[in-house]
């Protein structure tokens, strides 16, 4: 089964202990210009992982404030993965959803594809990659949890089997009845392996909620199937436009030739 993570929202206290982890394992230097903790945070090249603080109102109506971490989400049939022809994303069957830089291309097609805007592009490099999250896939491949799970003092985060999350995730909404029934991450885009349960409803929150529930790369499976024929066959149809082409010219010149003689 594929690893996952449940992030319960309520436990979160905006410490930004995960974004340092994310920073310090992935070697990424600090965005000056953004940071990854507040009101300003914003996913860049340079932060994976922020932690935004929204002011919001609880069932009660009254202000309160909710933490909300934003990463990749892992999808379990990434969007990302099924544009890219070059296969610089793939899918592990551990879960994560990786980027190999050696086979990127750079057509940014990726970014395009995904439907949380969650890949980033190195925009101010001489030669530039497309970043994101990898949910630290050398240690989730050894059976260890992403760095900025294994640092949270709060117990934001549990790392685990998908399956049993769910199940875990359904038991706390079911008990306790400041939990909206509802698991981002579920059912979105065909599921995704980040999930997470909320006391605020998660629109207010920020998250894209209007997203399609059948995974994205379905809607696109014929049509990317169709891509080598289409290739082949524009192949032949060009290759004969140019020996057309290249007869008529020969033709041309022998008759000018005849008729200068």
């Amino acid at each position: 089964m594929s690893k996952g993570v449940l992030v319960d929202l309520t436990k979160c206290v905006g410490c930004g202990g995960c974004t340092v982890a994310c920073k310090l394992y992935n070697d990424n230097k600090w965005d000056e210009k953004t940071p990854t903790m507040g009101d300003k945070a914003k996913l860049t090249d340079k932060n994976w992982t922020v932690v935004h603080r929204k002011e919001v109102k609880n069932k009660e109506g009254q202000p309160v404030w909710r933490f909300v971490k934003e990463q990749c989400f892992h999808c379990k049939e990434p969007a990302c993965a099924s544009a890219c022809f070059a296969k610089a994303f793939q899918k592990t069957k551990e879960g994560p959803v990786i980027y190999y830089p050696h086979l990127c291309v750079g057509c940014r097609y990726c970014m395009v594809a995904c439907p949380f805007n969650i890949a980033k592009f190195q925009w101010d490099k001489a030669f530039p990659l497309v970043t994101k999250c990898t949910m630290c896939s050398n240690k989730v491949a050894k059976g260890e949890a992403p760095a900025c799970v294994s640092v949270c003092p709060a117990g934001v985060f549990k790392y685990g089997d998908r399956e049993e999350l769910l199940k875990e995730a359904r038991s706390i909404i079911a008990k306790d009845s400041k939990y909206v029934k509802h698991i981002f991450g579920e059912e979105e885009v065909g599921g995704t392996e980040w999930i997470y349960i909320s006391d605020i409803p998660f629109e207010q929150l920020g998250f894209k909620t209007n997203v399609t529930k059948r995974p994205l790369p379905s809607y696109t499976a014929a049509y990317m199937h169709a891509t080598p024929y289409v290739g082949i066959t524009w192949g032949i149809i060009l290759t004969g436009l140019y020996h057309y082409t290249k007869r008529r010219s020969q033709i041309s010149k022998e008759n000018n030739k005849n008729i200068k003689a």
